[in-house]
């Protein structure tokens, strides 16, 4: 199976109508894995897959807007007939699971065993699942965040995750076929360097030679078409935005 990417959500900070939080389906090597659980796009998922195929589930960070469908995942999992084979490993910061139990009122979080496996992410995570490869690398954010690079058969995908500007972006998409990077921001608040404004991307982009940028995540401030139009200026190379429903194929 060549690598391909689903994406089921693009907003921040919030969901809106059609359009659902951070969320994407990232296929390939006989893997399917659900990369940001982002409000709104456990709906969007079973548009493309049945839960229970799932390989994994990949959380950059622990931001509501990139987490929260952990919470109807769990529900739908142990309680709405969607049960998995075998419990679904979660690739998250360590605490990821007491935070959900937190959410449900439970003390521990054995009962999320069943049907969850939560393994904590650290940077140079690095796991295959049959001929797909993912690596993750630690990112400048407001929290402990992580970007994703995936291999799969000689093609790469490489996910910002949120992100300010950093080396790590560079690392991480050195020579992808693909990169889907964050563009949240209009410009940099005084000192503050969490997110990405579209001239960052499209630096980060050509900095690491990437075949094709996609712009994600685009914040309240910008819309998506200049968002992509400013990143493609400081790219120089194929830039489109991520729309939700659409298929990339690499």
């Amino acid at each position: 199976m060549p690598l391909s990417l689903t994406v089921l959500g693009t907003a921040s900070p919030h969901p809106g109508p059609d359009r659902p939080c951070s969320g994407y389906l990232l296929r390939g090597g006989g893997a399917e894995v659900w990369v940001d659980a982002g409000t709104g796009t456990f709906a969007g998922l079973q548009r493309h897959t049945d839960p229970r195929r799932l390989t994994a589930i990949w959380i950059s960070h622990l931001h509501a807007d990139h987490s929260a469908d952990l919470l109807a995942a769990y529900y739908a999992l142990a309680h709405g007939g969607l049960t998995p084979p075998a419990p679904l490993p979660v690739y998250a910061l360590a605490d990821c699971a007491q935070r959900l139990a937190g959410f449900l009122g439970r003390p521990d979080v054995r009962f999320l065993s069943g049907v969850l496996d939560f393994r904590p992410l650290y940077d140079g995570h690095a796991v295959r699942h049959w001929n797909l490869r993912l690596t993750s690398r630690a990112v400048v954010h407001d929290t402990e965040a992580y970007g994703l690079r995936a291999e799969c058969q000689g093609s790469v995908l490489a996910y910002s995750g949120d992100s300010g500007p950093c080396g790590a972006l560079t690392d991480l998409a050195l020579g992808a076929d693909l990169f889907l990077c964050e563009a949240d921001i209009d410009r940099h608040r005084e000192g503050e360097q969490v997110h990405l404004t579209p001239e960052d991307a499209g630096d980060a982009a050509r900095k690491a030679g990437v075949r094709e940028l996609v712009v994600t995540h685009v914040g309240p401030t910008l819309t998506r078409e200049s968002a992509t139009a400013r990143a493609g200026v400081a790219f120089g190379g194929p830039t489109r935005a991520a729309v939700e429903g659409v298929t990339l194929s690499l």
